[in-house]
């Protein structure tokens, strides 16, 4: 398989895990030094940890991903690395209110061994300007 189709398969694999709420699948998509910037929280998530143990609080609050579609996706191969970029259509549960949310991300890939796995996300809004 070429390596723009296992990125993408990659990040397939990444957001349905993520939109299934499957927690142990969704974090072994990433790199435990992988970094997390989110405009929905105050400050950089500097690893997989930080992440994890700001999910687990979350869940501890009632939260759940409820769906989650990615389109527009585009690859850019950067020799062992690859920025993946697309729109992210997510549906959460927060503190027993539902939320659509239309978002976009940048997940970067670096190749390990055989398996492209993201050590980084940037999540944003999405501008109408």
């Amino acid at each position: 398989m070429d390596q723009t189709l296992q990125v993408r398969q990659a990040a397939a694999d990444l957001v349905a895990a993520f939109a299934s709420n499957d927690t142990a699948r969704y974090f072994a998509c990433f790199s435990e030094d992988a970094t997390f910037l989110f405009h929905t929280v105050p400050q950089p998530l500097l690893s997989r940890r930080a992440y994890e143990d700001l999910w687990a609080s979350w869940l501890a609050d009632g939260f759940a991903v409820l769906g989650c579609e990615s389109g527009n996706a585009q690859v850019s191969l950067q020799g062992d690395v690859a920025i993946f970029i697309h729109d992210v259509a997510t549906r959460l549960r927060v503190a027993g209110e539902v939320l659509e949310l239309s978002e976009r991300e940048t997940i970067v890939f670096r190749l390990q061994g055989e398996r492209w796995i993201a050590c980084h996300e940037h999540l944003s809004v999405v501008s109408l300007s």
